[in-house]
């Protein structure tokens, strides 16, 4: 009877030691791998891109920023590259406008618009904006973003009547 207590001793004992080194193994990879994403994510650097140098140093903010597969782009208004006002009083061709700038920048990182994945609008004049929108879907050809669309009292200039911000994801 003795023999088998201290074989059943020496059974628990090895597995209490067994789990143990298991235990302090499995932590200290769980530590690791925690290590190596910290690496990885201070090793990725934001990308900037200005559309209209000039106007986005004077106002003081960058069209798009790209940090890993993630690509934020800033409000598209109808402007020239001086930064004044086009097509003033027409939301139609604003709209347009918006949109042409808004895929000059998703070709600069190498997307179109089927890597958008938010949108949101903002406009002056809802209205016009829901009767204007269906241009949209010569854009969107495989499908529409999640996104949010909100009528505000004004944007940066007075002539401005929409402004359309995305968010995109690149696929590596």
């Amino acid at each position: 009877m003795k023999e088998i207590n201290n074989r059943l001793t020496f059974l628990a004992t090895l597995f209490v030691l067994t789990f143990g080194f298991q235990s302090c193994e499995q932590k200290q990879n769980e530590e690791t791998k925690g290590m190596e994403k910290e690496i990885v994510a201070e090793s990725v650097k934001p990308e900037y891109f200005l559309l209209r140098p000039e106007v986005e140093k004077a106002y003081g903010y960058s069209h798009a920023v790209k940090i890993g597969n993630s690509i934020k782009i800033s409000g598209a208004v109808s402007m020239d590259h001086k930064g004044n006002p086009t097509a003033v009083g027409d939301i139609e061709q604003q709209i347009k406008n918006c949109y042409a700038d808004l895929e000059k920048i998703l070709k600069h990182f190498g997307c179109t618009f089927d890597n958008v994945v938010k949108e949101d609008i903002f406009t002056t004049d809802m209205a016009q904006m829901l009767e204007k929108s269906a241009y949209r879907t010569e854009i969107y050809k495989n499908g529409f973003p999640t996104g949010s669309w909100l009528e505000v009292k004004g944007l940066a200039l007075p002539e401005f009547m929409v402004e359309i911000e995305l968010e995109v994801h690149k696929s590596q």
